[in-house]
């Protein structure tokens, strides 16, 4: 297949899901033309993409202009999220590839690049929404100690949770990263959109009461060879607790993890040491290493080196949605993994066996202290969590599922061509203007 791949930045090893299927695709023969959005920041990942992809169209779209369109989007329906990258050079750029018509399907990135897709008039679109949005921001409103945070996901509530409902009107097919998403897009569809058949051209073949079967689950993958078991030395009595940290719910799971959780640990084993590994730490993560024993790396080049390097991995995180990148990668690595109950919902480990599980700060001080005194638990464990991501998240078996997707989208449209495009039930604000 040649695949129309859109997202708002750059895919790469933080961006890793479409990272990850970009690679995997090209690996199994197909030719991927991306179109993204990319500031001077991003060559060196540009330059790892130029390797595996046929053609790669980027567009600069400035903070001030992402604010500009967030702000005129306010007054009407679309979600400010996917608001910021709906930016007229995107959309032109988009356009002319469809219009090619070289494309055998389109992926769309996220929520994010979700509006770029109404700009297709040729292509089927799968849209890859990765977690459904309004789930995490009603998580947000419950769970996270951060006043903007919260504020943020209320605003944007509302408006989400109408766009996530329509996206089986808009795309032939949308893929989550987990079974909880997918539960949840569904579930706002069935409420939101009750009885509603949408208006759509007459190629389109799936009807409104069939929209669940339009909703797939392709969990993310790991780069085997890349997260391999390191040939280091575990540090003694170290737990890490790695991930992008200016992401707020990552922001409230290291203030969670040393403010309630370490002081049990410590109250037994006060050598203990925590290592927080990721880039952009706020001033609430950077305040934590005010205590000695915590150290707060900032943007590491390689994390494997602290996370194989740990005696445990944890992520105690206090809300979220998806897959958690930082606890397949840990697993990977062999490093055995403490995660929050709702981590886990996601995966098919199994407790016990392939990671332990927790919910309160004693419940995870039990599990961090029961792996920091017994080595052979620890050990077990952490080759068990290895042999659980070889078998269920490679990258191959991953793009496997995303192709018949892709088949099922191609399909749908019994090759026709787009008249109206998406155009029909579109919210105010997505009115596509002539182009300059």
């Amino acid at each position: 297949m040649h695949i129309l791949f859109l997202s708002s930045y750059v895919p790469s090893p933080i961006r890793v899901r479409p990272y990850g299927f970009i690679r995997a695709l090209a690996r199994r023969g197909h030719r991927v033309t991306l179109v993204c959005g990319a500031g001077v920041e991003d060559g060196p990942a540009l330059n790892a993409l130029r390797d595996v992809c046929t053609r790669i169209v980027t567009v600069h779209v400035s903070k001030a202009r992402m604010i500009g369109n967030a702000l005129r989007a306010l007054p009407g329906d679309l979600p400010l999220q996917a608001a910021l990258s709906f930016d007229q050079r995107l959309r032109e750029a988009v356009r002319a590839e469809d219009q090619s018509g070289r494309y055998d399907v389109a992926h769309i990135e996220h929520l994010r690049a979700s509006a770029l897709g109404y700009a297709l008039m040729r292509t089927p679109a799968v849209l890859d929404s990765v977690d459904s949005i309004s789930l995490l921001f009603e998580r947000t409103l419950r769970g996270s100690p951060s006043l903007k945070s919260r504020a943020l996901a209320l605003l944007d509530l509302a408006r989400t949770r109408i766009y996530e409902a329509r996206y089986t009107h808009h795309f032939e097919q949308v893929i989550v990263s987990s079974p909880e998403d997918a539960w949840a897009l569904r579930t706002l569809h069935r409420h939101l959109c009750p009885h509603h058949a949408p208006e759509r051209p007459e190629w389109f073949a799936n009807p409104s009461d069939q929209a669940a079967e339009s909703i797939s689950v392709v969990p993310n993958g790991v780069d085997l060879e890349y997260f391999a078991p390191q040939p280091i030395t575990r540090e003694r009595a170290t737990i890490v607790f790695s991930g992008k940290m200016s992401y707020h719910a990552n922001e409230a799971a290291a203030r969670y993890l040393v403010r309630e959780i370490m002081p049990l640990v410590w109250a037994s084993r006060p050598e203990t040491r925590v290592v927080i590994a990721g880039s952009a730490p706020p001033p609430s993560v950077r305040s934590l290493a005010t205590d000695r024993r915590v150290t707060v790396t900032g943007y590491l080049e390689d994390l494997r080196p602290a996370i194989a390097g740990a005696t445990v991995a944890v992520a105690p995180l206090r809300y979220g949605v998806g897959i958690q990148n930082k606890v397949l990668e840990a697993m990977a690595l062999a490093t055995p993994v403490v995660a929050a109950r709702q981590a886990a919902r996601a995966l098919h480990a199994v407790e016990g066996r392939d990671l332990l599980l927790a919910e309160q700060p004693y419940e995870y001080a039990d599990a961090i202290l029961n792996l920091i005194d017994d080595p052979q638990r620890a050990a077990t464990i952490g080759a068990a969590g290895r042999r659980y991501v070889e078998r269920y998240h490679t990258w191959d078996a991953a793009a496997e599922r995303l192709e018949r997707v892709y088949s099922a989208a191609i399909a749908a449209t019994n090759g026709s061509v787009r008249t109206r495009a998406f155009l029909n039930g579109i919210p105010r604000t997505l009115t596509l203007p002539a182009s300059r």
